[in-house]
């Protein structure tokens, strides 16, 4: 029985693959033949997190995906029976695979693969196969300018605009977004 519920996502592109349970929080976006199979578990995706074109999630039996809030997986990456937490973003290429946990504004560099059971802790940079931690370092405020792109992007592809990243009132959207999110940072860091 399918048990997918879309309807808080901000775009589902027609050509996406979604089988099992799955939900998509608010904002949320999923991109060109991205395939989401979910026979075994569940599958969750974040507010305003995007999975963009061929991207692979599958669950097993017991170990469900659950993305976090504003994460961006990237083209062609893989995750398996995995936990992603908040502000990440999973670079082109890698896999992310059995039980594996990502912390909350890591980085998962491109081909990178992160092989069964490995825990990443918060602000990490991960690559390499096997992938290890080779940075510590808060990319709370790239990793979240990013999904706001993404977010941005899907509301323009819902209305047929497929141009939504160029032009002087995108260039004055990322200079104030990229400022607001700035401020709210350093106000996180002061927060004790």
């Amino acid at each position: 029985m399918s048990e997918v519920d879309l309807r808080a996502a901000a775009y589902v592109h027609p050509s996406a693959h979604i089988y099992g349970r799955v939900k998509a929080h608010e904002g949320s976006s999923i991109w060109i033949n991205a395939a989401i199979r979910a026979e075994a578990a569940h599958v969750e995706i974040g507010r305003f997190t995007n999975i963009q074109d061929f991207v692979m999630i599958h669950t097993d039996p017991g170990r469900p995906v659950v993305i976090g809030d504003y994460c961006s997986i990237t083209h062609h990456a893989t995750i398996h029976g995995s936990t992603i937490g908040n502000n990440v973003l999973v670079g082109i290429n890698a896999t992310i695979y059995g039980g594996s946990h990502i912390g909350d504004n890591s980085i998962v560099g491109q081909h990178a693969y992160v092989k069964d059971g490995t825990i990443v802790p918060p602000n990490s940079i991960v690559v390499g196969a096997p992938a290890k931690v080779i940075r510590m370092a808060n990319n709370w405020v790239a990793n979240r300018m990013n999904a706001l792109f993404y977010h941005r992007n899907a509301l323009a592809y819902a209305a047929g605009d497929h141009r939504a990243w160029e032009g002087p009132e995108f260039e004055r959207w990322m200079a104030e977004t990229l400022a607001e999110l700035t401020e709210a940072f350093h106000a996180l860091e002061a927060t004790p």
